[in-house]
């Protein structure tokens, strides 16, 4: 995408990232979060005390959404974890890559060293896909952990790489 740029989350950006996350929360399908929750409850977790959020715009339109944090506190502080949201129209097009690439340059910033996701859904083939070409490695399999709602019980992977 030649017009996507990455900056801080603000604000103003609230509804857009609403708009995101809404569908993926419904769907159930990708993140170990209630599918239940209303806008209140998903912007306070996405913008919980120490994420660093961001945004992925095309033009002006907020097309995903990420946010890093450290994934354990004190002696594995050094380690970052994250979540990723794009928009339904903008699949295909680039932005998560595009927001995968920054959050590891940001979580560097930020004085992190490694990063790592505890639950990438198996049957989220893309995501597997995307985050092994970004240089994760699956480092564990934890069978049946993910309660999908057309699967059942799923796997889901541990990924990890250094930063």
């Amino acid at each position: 995408m030649p017009d996507l740029t990455i900056r801080p989350a603000e604000p103003t950006d609230h509804d857009a990232i609403w708009a995101i996350l809404e569908p993926i929360l419904r769907a159930g399908e990708a993140f170990a979060l209630p599918r239940d929750w209303d806008r209140a409850q998903a912007l306070a977790y996405w913008f919980a005390p120490g994420h660093h959020v961001h945004v992925a715009l095309d033009g002006e339109a907020v097309v995903g959404s990420y946010y890093i944090r450290a994934n354990q506190l004190g002696a594995g502080d050094h380690v970052a974890n994250g979540a990723y949201a794009t928009h339904a129209q903008a699949t295909g097009r680039g932005v998560a890559r595009a927001m995968g690439l920054h959050s590891f340059a940001t979580a560097r910033s930020l004085g992190f060293t490694m990063m790592q996701f505890n639950i990438v859904v198996a049957t989220n083939t893309r995501a597997v896909a995307l985050w092994t070409g970004l240089g994760m490695r699956e480092i564990g399999r934890l069978p049946g952990v993910f309660r999908h709602p057309a699967h059942g019980p799923v796997d889901a992977l541990v990924m990890h790489r250094v930063l």
